[in-house]
């Protein structure tokens, strides 16, 4: 438990880092969503320091800052200029739409990646370890946006699933099951290419994972005891090697969620990376640096919650 306390309080801290550090640059970045207005020859520029000083951006720095955080406080992340509204109603419903996205991505990956790898690292050498090592070193290759570009194709010219968006015009009229189907059938090809650009990594570490664990002493002597192949990879060797893989859930968690910024810009996916993009183009400052810190904070989870399972898995740690 001290453990856990400290990961959440240094946890907290990086939080703290991580605000100071993109409002620093944020704020420090040329040029803001008011000096775009002032290319509008019909905003006076009283009308443009009124602004200025109603938002508080006339203000120092430091002052600034204690100003957002207050916000932060209130739920609210500042406020958005170009939508005319507070930043938390406008991310927090589209943070839950990537999270879906990069949830069923995750579980989809890690529950091919395991067998295969398992498999893989059983056999070495055979062709199932062979053509899984090609196909993934080609995966590997592919970048991204390719992968996205790909799905991108694919729809449009089988005409099997949708082009883009979360659901389909009309939805509202469905019912409960017939609007988590239609989701579902958005959500496919979007899943498909995160699952491509992350599952050659994965696939590659349980299988080194798992062929060290296979070279351990106490695995060679429960083989020469006899043991049942099956249950000596998944009961013996499998737990054995889960220190390294849950250390990787974590990072596997932040090439999902920086991947899935670039896949929802191409597949059209209300998430936070359509959102982001637009913040950019427009200079709407609050919600870039809102993206980034509820960002950072799911990376930070999700290394949270890696070194909470290690803690819980393994005694060697907690002693």
């Amino acid at each position: 438990m001290r453990r856990i306390i400290e990961r959440l309080i240094s946890s907290l801290l990086l939080m703290v880092a991580v605000s100071i550090f993109t409002f620093l640059l944020a704020e420090l970045a040329p040029g803001d969503y008011l000096a775009e207005m002032r290319l509008n020859p019909q905003i006076s520029e009283e009308t443009l320091t009124a602004l200025r000083a109603r938002y508080g951006l006339d203000q120092p720095l430091p002052v600034r800052y204690l100003r957002w955080l207050q916000s932060i406080a209130d739920g609210e992340l500042g406020y958005s200029f170009a939508r005319n509204m507070s930043v938390g109603p406008l991310i927090w419903p589209r943070v839950g739409n990537t999270l879906l996205l990069t949830s069923l991505a995750a579980v989809f990956s890690w529950l091919i990646a395991i067998p295969l790898g398992v498999w893989a690292a059983a056999r070495p050498g055979s062709w199932i370890d062979r053509t899984s090592l090609g196909a993934t070193a080609v995966l590997m290759a592919v970048p991204e946006l390719l992968l996205g570009l790909g799905c991108l194709l694919l729809a449009v010219h089988s005409g099997l699933f949708p082009v883009g968006g979360m659901t389909s015009v009309g939805s509202e009229d469905l019912d409960f099951w017939q609007r988590t189907g239609d989701v579902v059938w958005h959500l496919a090809l979007p899943v498909l290419a995160l699952i491509l650009a992350s599952l050659p990594t994965l696939f590659r570490h349980v299988r080194s994972a798992m062929l060290d664990a296979l070279d351990a002493p106490h695995l060679q002597a429960a083989r020469g005891h006899g043991i049942d192949r099956q249950r000596l990879l998944f009961h013996h060797a499998l737990p054995a090697a889960a220190n390294p893989l849950i250390s990787l859930f974590g990072l596997s968690i932040a090439g999902l969620l920086s991947g899935s910024l670039l896949i929802e810009v191409i597949m059209s996916w209300p998430g936070i990376g359509p959102l982001l993009l637009d913040a950019i183009l427009a200079r709407d400052l609050h919600v870039v640096i809102g993206v980034i810190l509820v960002s950072g904070l799911l990376l930070i989870l999700g290394n949270l919650v890696a070194d909470t399972l290690l803690l819980l898995t393994d005694p060697r740690i907690r002693r």
